[in-house]
């Protein structure tokens, strides 16, 4: 059997494309974690980023760091696929010669036959998650992007929109969740633009009602939606449909007219501003995130003013930011001058982030003293009577967590909140020496037993409890079992 190892960079859909890889290798290869650099393997895969200099320069270092393995005899053959290799195929192969096969980001296939094996389309539903928790999963409804803002270079990395048929989403859907998950995320380059090239009108909402009828499905999260021609059925089922998180990713990048006009983002200030109000008024309660660009060409102090006080306004929940990084072969590479000096983009950075985090801040303390539904991912490594938590108000690895304690002395069924917990339904007496008759939240994973009807930390992973706020910080908050 093959020993084959792939490490994963950049985003959310890069982590999606590697767990399609893996289903296709079958049974004749044995997978060693990520992580996992000591152990000797067959194949060692790179699944690289190429959006902006950052990612690049840590996909590189990835790739030099496996070399030296391969130098040493724990790797026999090096690949590396992905954006940063779909974007440059022409000069990689020649600076890093032991790269043993490149590969690109838009098509799996190539890859599987290299690894001796047949790619079987049968399978592209048929994945397990390797990212987030075991409740927990992404959902790449479509690839590629139709806009063509500035400073990105994903169209030509990822090439053009195409959408994934609902029916193939609600299969792979309906195959994840009999495995447990119970959380789909939405990820796209663009998700509000899913379904014009299949269905010539924008089908998202439609997407969300099919996916809101697979049974175990319980919440449903849109990140990385657009905000020109945001469409309102969207919107709609945000308010009414209860398995849609009153969550959305929405990444404006700016607000300052000028700067959005050299972005090519087809809005302006005005119609963000607009927007942000009629996501507040239709979906009550809504929590925001978005991400901005600082430093990006004409990008002056008055813009950036305009950009803090716009943050400062709308108080957002969530926000990242970022500085400007001039990507060859961008239409503002070539036609906009990079002209902020790169101090000054950090300064402007951090001034945004600090007022950001008083703004995270004052939301995540408004909340202390609320009961939340909490979906558990784990319990902490280092005290296994913590549990890692998040609301439908943190999506995983980009927001913060809920950290749960749960006493010794925990009563069986405390917290439970999706029907899982033993109690009066699932009888057991009290001191019981044989196997719990419903197997659930107060069995000891190792023996199956319930000695005295107290919780177990780690029977609550993957379920829904419900909690009570205790205390709050800049990203995560404390609550307690209720």
């Amino acid at each position: 059997m093959k020993r084959i190892r792939v490490i994963t960079l950049g985003c959310s859909k890069n982590t999606v494309d590697t767990e399609h890889l893996l289903t296709q290798l079958g049974d004749g290869f044995e997978v060693v974690a990520p992580e996992d650099s000591s152990s000797k393997v067959d194949y060692l895969l790179l699944n690289t980023c190429g959006f902006i200099g950052d990612a690049k320069e840590e996909s590189i270092a990835a790739i030099l760091e496996a070399a030296e393995l391969k130098a040493c005899g724990l790797v026999g053959r090096l690949i590396v696929f992905g954006c940063l290799s779909e974007r440059y195929a022409d000069s990689l192969p020649s600076e890093i010669p032991e790269v043993d096969a490149w590969f690109g980001a838009r098509d799996l296939n190539p890859i599987v036959e290299y690894l001796g094996c047949k790619p079987d389309r049968s399978l592209y539903v048929r994945r397990v998650p390797t990212g987030c928790g075991p409740a927990t999963a992404y959902l790449k409804i479509s690839e590629g992007c139709d806009r063509r803002c500035s400073y990105c270079a994903i169209p030509f990395i990822r090439g053009a929109h195409r959408s994934v048929p609902i029916e193939t989403l609600v299969e792979e859907a309906t195959l994840l969740a009999a495995r447990g998950v119970k959380e789909l995320i939405l990820i796209a380059q663009d998700t509000t633009f899913y379904g014009l090239d299949l269905y010539h009108r924008r089908a998202l909402a439609e997407l969300l009602r099919a996916l809101a009828a697979v049974p175990g499905i319980e919440w449903m999260r849109i990140h990385y939606s657009y905000p020109a021609s945001f469409p309102q059925d969207v919107l709609d089922e945000m308010a009414s449909n209860p398995k849609v998180c009153k969550y959305l990713d929405i990444p404006l990048q700016h607000i300052a007219d000028k700067v959005l006009d050299n972005m090519h983002r087809q809005v302006d200030g005005a119609w963000t501003r607009e927007l942000i109000a009629k996501l507040r008024a239709e979906v009550p309660g809504v929590v925001l995130r978005t991400t901005m660009i600082v430093g990006h060409p004409g990008e002056g102090e008055s813009e950036f003013a305009e950009l803090l006080d716009f943050v400062r306004e709308a108080r957002f929940e969530r926000l990242g930011a970022f500085t400007y990084s001039e990507e060859e072969g961008t239409w503002g590479a070539a036609h906009l001058a990079d002209d902020v000096p790169q101090d000054e983009k950090d300064k402007r950075l951090d001034a945004l982030m600090k007022l950001q985090g008083e703004v995270s801040l004052a939301f995540n303390s408004s909340r202390v003293g609320s009961v939340e539904r909490v979906l558990v991912d784990c319990v902490d490594e280092d005290d296994p009577r913590v549990l890692h938590c998040r609301s439908q108000y943190e999506s995983p690895d980009v927001d913060g967590l809920i950290y749960v304690r749960v006493p010794e002395d925990a009563a069986a069924g405390a917290g439970a909140a999706d029907g899982s917990a033993c109690s009066s339904q699932s009888p057991c007496p009290d001191g019981a020496s044989g196997p719990c008759p419903a197997q659930s939240l107060y069995t000891d994973v190792a023996t199956g037993l319930c000695p005295a009807r107290t919780l177990c930390p780690e029977a609550l992973v993957g379920t829904f409890i419900d909690v009570r706020i205790t205390d709050a910080d800049l990203y995560d908050l404390s609550a307690e079992l209720i």
